[in-house]
């Protein structure tokens, strides 16, 4: 007789929680397919290539990667985020999302996201849900993602060591760039590639749960189980 295999569960304990944007807390796909979409029918591009190896990152690198001999690569970035910050429809949060943010203390969450901060708001907020107070927006960095910059960032933002911190991503590139910065990473959803050994992989968050106690230094400690 073949029985069910069992589920296991991962605990983790941290004192931060650093979230990516899209694809983790926000699904945008259709819009990001959209717009990129449009942009490699201009060009004749290979739109599966660009959607495979652009998620997660910076724009602006994926249009310098793709983008003719001689394009205004400035210029290309800047028209592709204006599409992007009109088009939110179909934006919607991940199974979850809502409930996870608003069980964890504000002061100890932080976004680091790969789009620039009027993208960012735009995205939360036709997701419904609160911007965290710390957010390190691609504005903020000189090195995106795969690169740590960002996650390392936000946590010496929140007064946290890498080590008690926990991030949250979906995409190959930031789950790279959490690992270098020694961050704890987990990862979410259907576009994380080969998830590395020791990382835990959650479908989103509806079976994830949260509790916050005060550590012996009255900042708080949250037990996560996924």
């Amino acid at each position: 007789m073949n029985l069910p295999a069992e589920s296991v569960s991962t605990a983790l304990v941290a004192r931060a929680v650093l979230f990516d944007m899209d694809g983790t807390l926000v699904d945008s796909t259709a819009v990001v397919e959209q717009v990129w979409g449009e942009f490699a029918a201009r060009y004749g591009l290979d739109i599966a290539e660009i959607l495979r190896t652009s998620h997660g990152v910076q724009a602006g690198d994926t249009v310098r990667r793709f983008a003719p001999a001689g394009a205004d690569v400035v210029a290309l970035t800047a028209e592709l985020g204006a599409m992007e910050r009109v088009r939110t429809e179909g934006i919607v949060a991940l199974p979850g999302a809502a409930e996870l943010l608003r069980a964890l203390p504000a002061d100890a969450v932080a976004l680091v996201t790969s789009a620039d901060r009027i993208l960012a708001d735009v995205r939360m907020g036709a997701a419904g849900l609160p911007m965290p107070a710390t957010a390190v927006t691609a504005d903020l960095v000189t090195r995106g993602k795969p690169h740590p910059e960002g996650y390392l960032r936000a946590a010496e933002l929140l007064g946290v060591e890498p080590a008690d911190a926990v991030v949250f991503e979906d995409a190959p590139a930031g789950i790279a760039a959490g690992l270098a910065a020694g961050i704890r990473t987990v990862a979410v959803g259907p576009n994380t590639g080969v998830v590395p050994d020791g990382v835990p992989h959650i479908p989103d968050y509806s079976a994830v749960t949260a509790s916050v106690e005060a550590g012996p230094d009255g900042r708080p400690v949250i037990s996560f189980l996924l």
